[in-house]
């Protein structure tokens, strides 16, 4: 296969495949069968594509051979003629929707209603509480997302055969309870609407920093998971929290032309062009902060905000400052401080460390980021000595700082990451 077949192939899969699982398990009502045709489309394009070439429409194709798939598969059930019939006439409409939407002149309103439903149920569907919340956040972005076992390991902080097996056992489950293809009722909404925040969140975080690759980012991943948070809004309006990430991910995302330079190469926050700011994104994620504060607020009038939301507060301090030195480093320390109270983890009070470190200098964030060095579920975490080594560079100890650059960019699956740390490393001198 020529790589420009394999990458076009990557791309369409990666854009369309929650979609097309997302129309399979309408029609068929099981939605490991549904992913398990998908992935037979798959196959079948890695098969045909390198001799036949590609083809006009790739998403077209691959659900045109997912649904001659699953109408194979659902006369081997033996089911009635009208019904596989009926079946096939609405995979005919799911496939005429996911073909302008892929080449981009649908309307946009008509998609969120028509593709995006199928895609909230696919998420709804695999954040079912038969399932533990790990399973469910791991299912969730591997039907949804795209993404690859090692990536959501990644995104997880566990091992990839921890992932794998926690995919098959989830699958396994959702067959065996015979849960429905279908958005829960309102009541049933907050039952699975703390898994479904996660998922939305850590779709966004793969694509703000890739784990593996070429690229720095993949924007395609962030725009997917704002649009389901704006959805989102749609089902929970009087949810703060879901207000909360859809301001952090609008926040997040107007940053985004600004986080790479001409050549693809990373530009860290403080040295960010912010004219380059996405103006627009920051008004409405301010916005939906706003609406978080005001739904979160308690009878003393102070907003008891919760994990997303207050990221969405560190955030909208970066956004309101006009240059890096403008930046109110003391509040996002604070807001950190309630961050770590609020929703406790060894990646929260990493990011703590750092914002203590800008406050009130390296020394007081060293002296929090030393005892993480020990945390298991860091140990492969390459930030946290990417951390170490950028605040033992600046209290003048450049001997220590490149071996923990050097150590960083050894555990950095990505490439531009990489390189990154490198030249890092290789500007401690010897």
């Amino acid at each position: 296969m020529s790589d420009e077949t394999h990458r076009a192939l990557q791309t369409v899969w990666r854009s369309e495949s929650a979609q097309i699982i997302g129309a399979l398990a309408r029609m068929t009502r099981d939605v490991a069968l549904a992913e398990e045709l998908a992935q037979d489309a798959l196959v079948a394009a890695l098969e045909t594509w390198p001799r036949q070439g590609l083809p006009d429409k790739p998403a077209a194709w691959l659900m045109t051979t997912a649904k001659h798939r699953a109408l194979d598969r659902l006369r081997h059930a033996k089911l009635s003629s009208e019904k596989l019939t009926q079946w096939g006439h609405e995979l005919d409409a799911r496939e005429a929707m996911i073909v302008p939407n892929f080449v981009g002149d649908l309307d946009e309103t008509r998609a969120a209603r028509d593709i995006g439903d199928d895609v909230l149920r696919l998420m709804f569907c695999a954040c079912h509480p038969v399932l533990s919340l790990e399973a469910r956040v791991a299912l969730t972005l591997k039907m949804v997302a795209g993404l690859s076992t090692a990536e959501i390991a990644r995104a997880c902080l566990q091992s990839e055969a921890t992932v794998a097996q926690r995919l098959v056992r989830a699958k396994r489950t959702l067959g065996e309870a015979g849960v429905p293809f279908e958005l829960p009722a309102r009541e049933q909404l907050a039952d699975r609407l703390v898994a479904v925040l996660e998922v939305i969140y850590l779709i966004f975080n793969e694509g703000y920093t890739a784990t593996r690759g070429e690229h720095w980012m993949r924007t395609d991943l962030c725009d997917e998971a704002l649009r389901l948070a704006r959805r989102l809004v749609t089902l929970a309006p009087q949810q703060s929290e879901v207000h909360g990430l859809e301001a952090l991910l609008a926040l997040q995302a107007s940053r985004l032309a600004a986080r790479v330079d001409a050549q693809g190469e990373p530009v860290l926050l403080l040295a960010q062009d912010r004219s380059r700011w996405d103006a627009p994104l920051i008004q409405r994620g301010l916005e939906a902060l706003s609406q978080a504060e005001h739904l979160a607020a308690s009878p003393d009038g102070m907003p008891r905000l919760g994990p997303y939301a207050l990221q969405a507060s560190i955030a909208a301090c970066h956004a309101r400052a006009t240059r890096a030195e403008d930046t109110d480093w003391m509040r996002i320390a604070t807001l950190y401080e309630a961050l770590v109270a609020r929703q406790p983890s060894p990646v929260v009070a990493l990011n703590h460390a750092v914002a203590v470190s800008m406050a009130r200098g390296p020394a007081a964030g060293l002296a929090l980021v030393d005892p993480l060095m020990d945390e298991p579920a860091l140990q492969q975490y390459h930030w946290l000595p990417s951390v170490r080594a950028d605040l033992l560079a600046k209290l003048g100890r450049p001997i220590e700082a490149r071996e923990e650059f050097e150590r960083a960019a050894a555990m950095a699956g990505n490439e531009r990451e990489k390189a990154l740390l490198l030249r890092r490393a290789g500007e401690q001198g010897r």
